[in-house]
């Protein structure tokens, strides 16, 4: 499975590590992503989600249904 926030989108960047003399090699930046069980009042259910840390502080100033309503207004979820 991807490593892809299901609320924001967000995924991985591609960088450079830099070493001391200015060496660059490339690297994968991982978003921060954690798997987390929601409960949906409106549908009386349970649904695991994989989002990242920022979707979580939506979620908490928000809440899940408004954040759920966003994401399917941007096409993350259909």
């Amino acid at each position: 499975m991807s490593r892809v926030c299901e609320l924001t989108g967000k995924k991985a960047m591609v960088g450079n590590n830099v070493s001391h003399a200015m060496n660059k090699t490339k690297r994968k930046f991982d978003a921060n992503l954690v798997k987390k069980r929601f409960y949906i009042p409106e549908e009386d259910k349970w649904v695991t989600l994989k989002v990242s840390t920022s979707a979580l502080k939506t979620i908490n100033k928000i809440g899940i249904s408004a954040a759920l309503k966003q994401a399917k207004a941007k096409g993350f979820i259909k």
